[in-house]
């Protein structure tokens, strides 16, 4: 039988994530490269698949991956300024000591798994934005497809569109607050 457990995370509690986050962003920032910061966080997620951890904390780390699809797609094509808030969010996970060191048997994921629904609330609106623009080339390319089109014909064309209105929309939602967020917003 499932159980409910949940929990509450004070403005201290936030203002301490914060500081370790912020310490892990200046320890790491100036030495990991894009790449590297991108590659930690997949072999975060990579290590938390390789160990039996319990359901809630590996559900909530495979969210992470969606985060990094869409800071490495080419297509979605983030503004440079963009790209740095999303890196700067992942940064966290290229330190394996971090608020609770990866390594401790069943909590060591723990701190990353909080980490992540942090990640997932503040970047709720470039989140949906992406999963719509997957959606749609997914959609649009099984279309072309059918109709015995290349796909990737004027494949920046058909993306174009799209993506500028999804990405406007993406902006708007960020300027204005955030989509169900209120108070707290992490630095990345």
């Amino acid at each position: 039988m499932p159980l409910d457990i949940t929990f509450t995370l004070s403005d201290d509690d936030l203002s301490h994530f914060q500081e370790v986050v912020d310490r892990a962003k200046s320890a790491l920032e100036k030495t990991q490269s894009e790449g590297q910061i991108e590659a930690a966080a997949r072999q975060l997620i990579e290590d938390s698949r390789a160990n039996d951890l319990p359901d809630f904390i590996s559900s909530r780390l495979s969210k992470l991956e969606i985060v990094i699809n869409m800071v490495s797609d080419a297509e979605w094509g983030l503004s440079n300024e963009e790209r740095q808030r999303v890196l700067g969010a992942l940064v966290y996970f290229c330190d394996p000591e971090d608020l609770i060191p990866d390594h401790l048997p069943g909590i060591g994921f723990l701190d990353d798994a909080i980490y992540v629904e942090l990640i997932i609330r503040d970047l709720k609106a470039e989140i949906e934005s992406y999963q719509e623009f997957c959606n749609f080339r997914s959609a649009e390319e099984k279309r072309r497809k059918d109709q015995g089109l290349d796909p990737y014909v004027e494949r920046e064309e058909w993306l174009a569109d799209k993506r500028a209105s999804l990405q406007s929309w993406m902006r708007k939602r960020r300027r204005v607050g955030g989509i169900d967020t209120v108070g707290w917003r992490f630095r990345w």
